[in-house]
């Protein structure tokens, strides 16, 4: 249950504690690879590896689920006095792969087998990235071309989850906003840097602590209920997003006289086969060659004639051109949510874990993250540059109608720039839908303890591949239906993912503050006062969007600024409450973080859901999950009343 890729002194298995020895290297992922031979563990066929809990053999089922409700063959049965070596061999084994170079640390390798919270195993093994591949059993130096070589293999899941953002929609929802705001909106895109940073670095950890996904970590830590009805969320909204990305797709090569009944099927086959090819790396590979596409952004934001001095302006100066309005609101509510959309936390978590990435790469991962933040949010500035150049002098300022338009309006200043804006969109729809279609599969995956990693062929994954083309298809037959909302369908999607946000982000709070979960690598008291301070923002934008609609008459910029004081006031009283209240409540359990070594804290794991102590759940917490999940009800029922009214506008 080791990975000789992880440095010295980590552990070997899910549930490993602080001061628990490794093999050299020790991952401590629950590597099927370092079972050791633990009762009731075998070897999965041909594999020549130990199949340690939670792994079952070749198939479409997963039986590691058996394992999470307590099979015997699972977790409980796993020996804690079996010694192994590297990769979970031991004796002679064990020696020889030390004297082959996996780290001659004795202590170390002294290390003791646990049981594995990782239920797919084809998630184990060798880190295969688009870049590069790091081995089990590799030695990792720590020199600066090292690094860059370890960097260039672990980057991947942060940068696709991130350009894979600006979608179809996000394409549709940045040059609207260009469009009819001139650039007032580009401070919008900045705030939203530490925002997605703080988010994704969340589930970075989720994955590569865990090995498990988000969808099945919520279904698991706070039952069935919570868990479909995010989870069902998830679905609705990805499926109405894939939508979106077909609607791009029929857009931008409408641009060169493409039939819709051509390109969209085309786009639909190439999607399934570029996923559905058994190997992670070429996936990640193709992800990589659409990134280089959409850097023709680039070359087109220099080409339309940008005015420096009001876009460096209007970055760092809040304003609304023309006035706060309901409208605007619902666009600004659309930004956010095209640039931070809850499938990105479901994707990048599993996708995490398919790549096979643990706590020792967290590090590289971060940065993979960071920089694809700041990727996504150039790319938004650089297509609301390109819009406002598109209409600048002509009677459709003001006048957005969809991405089409836009090219439109570029081909008829530059046929180049069309062009080039139509195959930027067209690239930006199939990389999103990938995108976001897997996450959808991922996540199935984990709900129904499905065999779901890219590592597996088709054959060995049938649901989790078929699940991924029933969607695409039905997406792209949604498109093919004549005279569909399709522009409205496109901003209204956005829009509701900045309503749900704040409810991903809620149980993404409280899972990296569950030391069940996370142990040592929970949430620091700062972060977690940020991503309060990030929720309760999104909070005050989806709410002033409910009131505004609700009540017309109202100046949604006062409604934005009651809302956010009464926040303010609320949470000045609980603070206030807190303190009154403290000498009747326990003393705080110090952070597990402090009470390890840094070796100890790389050592820790999750150990298997089934050991885990259910999550306790304070009545006012249910009252508060209740409350919000009634006010995301009506925010999205108002949500569609709104979009109706802007469709009848027109």
């Amino acid at each position: 249950m080791s990975d000789p890729r992880d440095a010295p002194g980590q552990n070997v298995g899910a549930g490993s504690g602080p001061g628990q020895p490794s093999p050299p290297g020790g991952q401590g992922s629950g590597n099927a690879r370092g079972s050791g031979g633990a009762p009731g563990s075998g070897r999965s066929p041909g594999s020549g590896n130990a199949q340690g809990p939670g792994n079952g053999p070749p198939g479409d089922h997963n039986p590691p689920a058996d394992q999470a409700r307590g099979n015997p063959r699972g977790a409980s049965r796993a020996d804690p006095r079996r010694r192994t070596g590297p990769e979970g061999r031991t004796g002679s084994e064990g020696k020889a792969e030390t004297r082959r170079g996996a780290a001659p640390d004795r202590d170390a390798a002294a290390a003791l087998a646990r049981p594995s919270a990782v239920l797919d195993d084809a998630h184990l093994g060798d880190i295969e990235g688009a870049l590069g591949r790091i081995r089990v059993g590799e030695q990792l130096g720590t020199g600066w071309r090292r690094r860059l070589i370890t960097f260039l293999a672990i980057i991947g899941p942060g940068l696709i989850v991130m350009v894979g953002d600006n979608d179809a929609g996000g394409v549709s929802t940045y040059a609207e906003a260009g469009q009819n705001y001139g650039y007032s909106l580009l401070w919008v895109l900045l705030l939203l840097i530490p925002v997605l940073i703080v988010n994704q670095e969340m589930v970075v950890r989720l994955g590569a602590v865990t090995g498990v996904g988000h969808a099945r970590l919520i279904n698991e830590r706070f039952g069935r209920f919570w868990g479909w009805f995010s989870v069902g969320d998830l679905f609705l909204l990805n499926f109405l997003t894939i939508v979106t990305e077909f609607i791009g797709v029929s857009l931008a090569l409408r641009y060169f006289g493409v039939s819709p009944y051509i390109s969209v099927p085309v786009a639909a086959l190439l999607l399934i086969l570029i996923t559905a090819s058994g190997s992670f790396r070429r996936w990640e590979r193709a992800m990589f060659l659409f990134i280089a596409v959409s850097l023709l952004l680039v070359p087109l934001a220099f080409l339309s004639g940008p005015h420096y001095g009001p876009i460096f302006y209007h970055l760092v100066v809040p304003g609304i051109q023309g006035g706060i309005s309901s409208t605007a609101v619902l666009l600004v509510i659309a930004i956010v949510g095209t640039t931070v959309a809850p499938w990105q936390l479901f994707f990048q978590q599993s996708n995490v874990i398919d790549k096979r990435i643990t706590p020792r790469f967290i590090g590289y991962e971060r940065a993979d993250t960071s920089l694809g933040s700041l990727v996504v949010v150039g790319g938004g500035a650089a297509i609301m540059v390109v819009a406002v150049y598109a209409v600048r002098g002509t009677k459709l300022v003001g006048q957005f109608s969809d991405a089409l338009g836009v090219a439109n309006a570029l081909g008829d200043k530059d046929h180049v720039l069309g062009a080039l804006f139509s195959i930027v969109l067209l690239d930006a729809s199939i990389l999103g839908a990938a995108a976001v279609t897997l996450a959808t599969s991922y996540a199935f995956g984990d709900v129904f303890n499905l065999k779901h990693s890219l590592h597996r062929s088709f054959r060995e994954a049938k649901t989790f591949y078929a699940t991924y083309a029933a969607m695409i298809v039905a997406a792209a037959g949604i498109v093919l239906i004549p005279s569909a909302p399709l522009g409205l369908l496109t901003t209204a999607v956005q829009a509701l993912a900045g309503v749900l946000l704040p409810s991903a982000s809620v149980f993404l709070l409280l899972l990296c503050n569950d030391p069940e979960v996370l142990g040592p690598w929970m949430n620091e008291r700062w972060l977690n006062i940020l991503a309060t301070v990030i929720i309760s923002l999104l909070l005050d934008l989806s709410g002033t969007l409910v009131i505004t609609t609700l009540f017309t008459s109202l100046n949604a910029g006062l409604v934005a600024l009651w809302l956010l004081a009464g926040m303010i006031v609320v949470a000045a009283g609980m603070f206030g409450w807190l303190r009154l209240t403290r000498s009747r409540r326990p003393s705080p359990v110090p952070h597990p973080r402090r009470t390890m070594s840094a070796a100890e804290r790389l050592n820790w794991r999750m150990p298997p859901l089934a050991l885990l102590k259910p999550a306790q759940w304070s009545t006012g917490r249910k009252v508060a999950m209740l409350a919000l999940r009634s006010y995301l009800v009506i925010s999205v029922l108002l949500l569609i009343v709104k979009a109706v009214q802007l469709g009848t506008s027109h």
